[in-house]
C-alpha cells in the first residue's frame, strides 16, 4: 500500500513538477540532468503538472515567468519554455516545494502563501519575490526561518 504521507523537499519538487519516477525535476545531486532540462527548455507536460498541483492559475504563472497571458499561451502551443523561463519555472517549483514542506503538504496554503503580503519580506508577496535570483534565495532563506522557528 503506497504511503499517504506528504513528501517532503526534493522528492516533493519532483511530484509537483511530474516527476516521480521519471525525474521530470531531477534531485539536486543530479545537476547535469538539471542542466540538459534547462537548456532543452523545460516540457510544457512539466508546467502544466505543476499548474495543477500548485492550483496557480495560469495568469499568476504567466505573471511569474513576466510573460505576456499570449505568449504564455504559444509557450504550451509550442511545447516548451525558453532556457530563461525554464529557469524561473524551476525557482518556482523548488520554493513551492520547500514552501509545501512549511505547510504541511497542504499546496492550497502553500499557494495563498506564495500570493499574499509577507512580514518577512516587507509585506511583499513571496511569488514576487521569486522572480529574480536574489529574491529566490530571500524567499527560502524566509522559509527556512520559519520552518525552524525563528520569528521573520
Amino acid at each position: 500500500m503506497a504511503s499517504t504521507a506528504p513528501l517532503r523537499g526534493r522528492a516533493r519538487t519532483r511530484e509537483v513538477a511530474g516527476g516521480g519516477a521519471h525525474g521530470v525535476a531531477p534531485a539536486k545531486a543530479d545537476t547535469p540532468a538539471i542542466l540538459r532540462l534547462l537548456a532543452a527548455g523545460m516540457k510544457w507536460a512539466q508546467v502544466a503538472h505543476f499548474m495543477d498541483q500548485s492550483g496557480l492559475t495560469t495568469r499568476e504563472l504567466a505573471g511569474f515567468l513576466e510573460l505576456p497571458e499570449r505568449t504564455f499561451a504559444r509557450r504550451r502551443e509550442s511545447g516548451r519554455l525558453l532556457k530563461a523561463e525554464s529557469e524561473r519555472m524551476l525557482r518556482l517549483m523548488e520554493i513551492f516545494s520547500s514552501a509545501t514542506e512549511l505547510f504541511d503538504g497542504d499546496a492550497e496554503a502553500t499557494r495563498q502563501w506564495l500570493t499574499e503580503p509577507a512580514y518577512g519580506l516587507g509585506q511583499a508577496r513571496p511569488i514576487d519575490y521569486a522572480q529574480s535570483d536574489f529574491g529566490g534565495r530571500e524567499v527560502r532563506n524566509l522559509i527556512g526561518r520559519l520552518l525552524h522557528g525563528v520569528f521573520s
